[in-house]
């Protein structure tokens, strides 16, 4: 017992708690309560438990009690009490085998039995890990700065979320405090998403560290990036021993896992930079599936307990927020209030002074700053990026003039661009290379485009190489004799792109996403432009061929982002190079013949078959599926989000509306409809996977025109098709769950058997439309026009029809509430201002009279008064 006293009183002595209280004695207090504990009758059956699972035995419960009650007396409140307890409980079975050196042969045999299979390292290995990759993360410097994220960095707020990915109307709570109470509800995995730049790796690396001061050994956190995994596993425990195989605690112990003495936390950043086209293994939905069982089936008694917080961008989720599992916790980061942008300020002004923090702030206070940026401002990203370019004088009023939206977002990156080009022209490596800064800025875009192919974590300066021009390639193979073979790697050396970390074969990446994003939408940018040169006697300059060439370099690997589309339209909409007429002529033109396979089906040498080529060479041991079918898909799919985004620019321009049409399948009653063309796209991407045209394509159908098409057994999950054209369009057993769809246009569609669960079809426009059999279990019909619709035998439990306008529509066996379903939540139908007639059908309606809201004068008419 001696033994134990020592170790006890040794392990909470190292506690910051307890080393601030200091006037207290901590060890003689806990030797007189052990001096109890030989009332304790101490069996071999009970000596087993507290050898294998200390922290869960009976010796260790005893002996919790005593010192929780002992800390109490001291003055600690029971919270913290109960945390120290916990704590030196879990911290006892590293210090076992020293406590049972001195104990008499006989019992000390028995327990070496007991602790066989110990890795008499683990707990050094695990202690190693801590120091070397956790509490280092806060004290790395932001970018190229002198100062560290500790520095700078402010707890946020965030909001709760529903299941559906919609914020309770409650008010914000404090992110770190929700994570610490998180931690004790086992049947729950903590899921946090935001923005870009809204802080989610910043508060893993501070939250990571703060539970190795406060909670480890109760806690030991592992710190995941993502974008690290190069392959999905069947099992997550396989793939964590994978991503983690050099760390000596997993590698060598086969039953790190399942070890009831350490119980981990696994904070997993960026859930949006898994690759889901061509991943092996499977994508988001299976891997969040993976986290959710892996949770459950560690946290069933007798498991150890681990737990799971996971980070990313909430556009990830498109599409799968309603098959995602339900043990998951959501909340959602908020902008910054004016509170924590205080506290922000008073950080930054430890850094570069009152006087420039306070100058700063009267800069976003003046009247003559835009609404935008004050609203930039609330993102820590852009807070400091805007202001560093204060401190160094490149912040000016003027350089928002005239920008909205999107567009004062891309200022920001733009000066912070041209910032770094001019500090890396003052630089003696880059002076080396004999670079113009417009030579520099194209490969930091070239880089970008690398990244983006090699599947948006890293590329191999090898890669990037082979991408330069014939000049540019000369002079860096001049300076390679000068510099060394690193001479690309240091003139690149921005605060924006660094080394892998391990350095991956001489690959570079990029500190923050929104970085290599906003660089490869200038390069489309520039790239688009140029399609669209003329010359006067011989048309455009770059011929069709060279086209289509470009067209397969550029977007033939790797879907483009919402964020990426959203730079490159702001970027086009500020240029005077913009031709959107024939820029749309021209990629019209290639989608045509792309549908048709005239790229892929050529005898000779094919575009696809080139550009797979290329990816090989650098990407020889990748786990991303390259072939001619992906490239080519991708190739068209890219080039059908252009021809959307032109459409709907277009739609916003009163000279550009008659001129800039796009329909996927070609205008009705023209030699070019095909109403199959959208369905055999469908069909042929799934060779990247099962939902590769709605994962690539589903968030930019917005506005879309897709009438008459037929568009049976579609996959179109959570996919945006808000103020989309379907008149007509023939969507038999279409698959809508969760689908946007406010706004649409679906006159005479036809919608038997379609699945419309929790679909939005606000403000639809469904006269004469077939929803007969159609599923509509919660749906939003609040406003909708379905005059003359059919609506026999469809289910509308939990639907909200409020303003609906339901005159002539047939509902002849319509379900609306059934107190049997078996919904999460079960919602009742609201009937609360529908509009209906005397030709409207309510024969064999179920649930009116559990309906919400029903009409009096329909109550009336259906003599339930």
């Amino acid at each position: 017992m001696g033994n134990f006293a020592e170790l006890l009183n040794e392990l909470a002595q190292s506690n910051d708690i307890l080393k601030e209280i200091g006037t207290i004695s901590i060890s003689d207090p806990i030797k007189q309560q052990i001096e109890k504990l030989r009332e304790f009758q101490l069996d071999e059956n009970l000596a087993k438990n507290a050898l294998q699972c200390f922290p869960k035995s009976e010796l260790a419960q005893v002996l919790n009690q005593l010192f929780s009650t002992q800390l109490q007396q001291a003055g600690i409140d029971k919270n913290h009490a109960q945390i120290l307890t916990a704590w030196v409980a879990w911290g006892t079975p590293k210090y076992l085998k020293t406590a049972t050196a001195e104990i008499p042969n006989y019992v000390k045999q028995l327990a070496e039995v007991y602790l066989a299979g110990q890795q008499p390292d683990k707990y050094d290995s695990i202690d190693a890990y801590l120091k070397q990759r956790i509490a280092t993360k806060p004290l790395e410097t932001v970018f190229d700065e002198t100062f560290t994220f500790q520095d700078i960095y402010v707890p946020l707020k965030a909001r709760r979320l529903d299941g559906n990915g919609k914020p309770y109307e409650a008010e914000p709570i404090d992110l770190e405090t929700w994570a610490k109470e998180m931690l004790d509800k086992p049947d729950k995995v903590m899921f946090i998403q935001g923005g870009p730049g809204r802080g989610k790796s910043v508060f893993c690396r501070m939250f990571a560290d703060w539970v190795r001061q406060h909670l480890h050994p109760i806690w030991t956190p592992i710190l995941i990036r993502l974008r690290d995994i190069r392959t999905l596993e069947n099992t997550l425990e396989t793939t964590w021993r994978t991503i983690l195989q050099n760390l000596d605690f997993v590698n060598s112990d086969a039953g790190w896992l399942t070890d009831k003495n350490t119980r981990f936390l696994f904070l997993l950043d960026g859930f949006d930079e898994l690759l889901m086209e061509g991943r092996a293994g499977g994508g988001l939905k299976e891997f969040l599936q993976q986290i959710a069982d892996f949770q459950r089936n560690y946290n069933q008694p007798p498991a150890v307990g681990h737990r799971v917080l996971i980070t990313g961008r909430p556009l990830a989720l498109q599409g799968i927020e309603r098959l995602m599992p339900t043990n998951l916790e959501r909340v959602e980061i908020e902008l910054m209030d004016d509170s924590i942008q205080q506290q922000w300020f008073t950080q930054w002004s430890a850094q570069v002074g009152e006087v420039e923090s306070l100058e700063f702030q009267s800069f976003l206070r003046n009247q003559n700053c835009p609404d935008r940026v004050k609203e930039l401002a609330r993102e820590p990203l852009l807070l400091y990026l805007l202001a560093r370019m204060h401190r160094d004088k490149h912040l000016k009023v003027q350089i928002f003039d005239g920008v909205s939206g999107v567009g004062a977002k891309i200022r920001v990156y733009e000066q912070s661009v041209n910032w770094v080009l001019e500090k890396q022209r003052q630089n003696e490596n880059f002076r080396l290379t004999g670079l113009e800064t417009e030579d520099l800025r194209r490969i930091l875009q070239e880089a970008a485009l690398c990244v983006v192919q090699s599947g948006g974590e890293s590329a191999k300066i090898t890669m990037l190489e082979d991408r330069l021009n014939r000049q540019q390639a000369k002079l860096i193979e001049k300076a390679k004799k000068t510099a060394g073979e690193k001479a690309l790697n240091n003139a690149l050396a921005a605060f924006y792109l660094q080394p892998c970390e391990g350095d991956r074969g001489g690959a570079v990446e990029f500190t923050h996403k929104s970085f290599g994003e906003f660089l490869f939408a200038q390069l489309l940018k520039e790239s688009l432009e140029e399609w669209t040169e003329t010359d006067r006697r011989r048309g455009y300059k770059l011929k069709d061929e060279e086209l289509y060439k470009e067209i397969y370099d550029l977007l033939g690997y790797g879907g483009l982002t919402p964020e990426i589309v959203e730079y490159l339209m702001a970027l086009l909409d500020a240029s005077d190079e913009f031709k959107p007429v024939e820029l749309f002529q021209r990629l019209e033109d290639f989608y045509l013949q792309w549908c048709e396979g005239a790229f892929i089906d050529q005898e000779t040498e094919t575009l696809p078959q080139k550009k797979v080529q290329q990816l090989k060479k650098h990407l020889p041991n990748s786990n991303i599926r390259l072939g001619q079918r992906q490239v080519d898909i991708y190739a068209g799919l890219n080039a059908m989000i252009l021809l959307l985004e032109l459409n709907r620019y277009a739609q916003s321009k009163d000279d550009l509306k008659g001129k800039i049409v796009f329909y996927l399948c070609g205008k009705k009653d023209t030699d070019g409809f095909d109403k199959n063309r959208l369905r055999r796209i469908i069909g042929y991407s799934d060779c990247i996977d099962l939902l590769g045209f709605f994962r690539t394509v589903g968030f930019f159908l917005s506005g879309a025109n897709l009438s008459d098409a037929n568009l049976r057994d579609a996959y179109f999950i959570g996919a945006d098709l808000s103020g989309a054209t379907l008149i007509g369009a023939k969507l038999f057993d279409a698959k809508l769950f969760g689908a946007d769809l406010s706004g649409a246009t679906l006159i005479g569609a036809k919608l038997f058997d379609a699945k419309l669960f929790g679909a939005d079809l606000s403000g639809a426009t469904l006269i004469g439309a077939f929803l007969s059999d159609a599923d509509l279990r919660g749906a939003d019909l609040r406003g909708a026009d379905l005059r003359g619709a059919n609506l026999r035998g469809a289910n509308l439990r939990g639907a909200n029809l409020r303003g609906a306008d339901l005159r002539g529509a047939n509902l002849g066996v319509l379900t609306l509430n059934d107190e049997n379903s078996n919904i999460v939540e079960q919602r009742r139908t609201n009937l609360a201002n529908i509009t209906w007639d005397e030709y409207t059908n309510w024969e064999n309606v179920r649930g009116l009279e559990t309906a919400e809201n029903v009409p009096e004068a329909l109550k009336q008419h259906l003599g339930m008064v």
